[in-house]
């Protein structure tokens, strides 16, 4: 298992743009095949900063699914509302994988 984490820098002025973005991929994302965790927006710190985190089984599936994500309708939407809206500045992935036991959990 994989965790993709996506740090977003966002244009503060449009918080509420990104949210509406975020609450598009709640849908989206698992219905093609992720484990969507949340999308997280700024609060208090960095008014710039944003986060989206799901898990994926695999890199191949990951591939798998950015081509079903890509094809769903709400997916292809949301990309084209974050383009016109132009709230998302920069925007990276890093996947990690757990190697500690999860918290609330014994060995």
């Amino acid at each position: 298992m994989l965790t993709c984490v996506i740090r977003y820098h966002i244009d503060p002025t449009k918080k509420a743009q990104f949210a509406q973005y975020a609450r598009n991929w709640g849908t989206a994302i698992p219905r093609c095949g992720a484990d969507l965790i949340g999308y997280f927006a700024p609060h208090e710190g960095s008014s710039t900063l944003a986060y989206g985190i799901y898990n994926i089984a695999s890199l191949a599936d990951y591939e798998a699914y950015r081509e079903r994500l890509a094809a769903d309708p709400l997916g292809r939407e949301n990309y084209e509302f974050a383009q016109a809206e132009r709230f998302l500045l920069r925007e990276d992935r890093t996947f990690l994988k757990l190697v500690s036991t999860p918290h609330g959990r014994r060995p």
